[in-house]
C-alpha cells in the first residue's frame, strides 16, 4: 500500500515545528526526519517510530510492528496519540538529537566510451 501525501501533511501538520520536522518520498512511503535526521517512517498511512531509549515513553503506548516487509520493529503509533499527545514531537527531536545525519550518496562518474 501506499501513502497518500495528505497523510503526510497531516502528520507534519500536528507536530507542528515545521522549522524543525519535514519528510521526504521513499518507494510510495515517507521518511520523517527531525533536524535532517531520519527518527520515523510514514508507511501505508501509520506512523512508525524508531526503538531507541529516546523513544521508551512509547512502550506502553504503542504496539511494536515492523514498518515494511521484512524491517525490524518501530512503534506502530496509534492516532489518537498523533492528535493529542503534544509530547511527540519534543520525542522525536530528542531521538533527532542522537541518531546519525543520513550518509551522502556519491553520485557515480560516467565513463568515457
Amino acid at each position: 500500500m501506499v501513502t497518500r501525501k495528505d497523510t503526510a501533511a497531516f502528520i507534519l501538520d500536528q507536530l507542528g515545528h515545521a522549522e524543525r520536522f519535514s519528510v521526504k518520498p521513499m518507494f510510495g512511503e515517507y521518511a520523517l526526519y527531525a533536524d535532517g535526521k531520519p527518527v520515523a517512517f510514514i508507511c501505508d498511512d501509520q506512523l512508525f517510530v524508531k526503538i531507541l531509549p529516546e523513544s521508551a515513553a512509547l512502550e506502553n503506548k504503542c504496539e511494536r510492528a515492523p514498518a515494511y516487509p521484512g524491517s525490524k520493529d518501530y512503534y506502530l503509533v496509534p492516532e489518537e496519540l498523533i492528535i493529542g499527545d503534544d509530547k511527540l514531537s519534543e520525542l522525536l527531536i530528542r531521538i533527532g538529537g542522537v541518531v546519525p545525519f543520513p550518509k551522502s550518496r556519491k553520485k557515480a562518474k560516467r565513463g568515457k566510451g
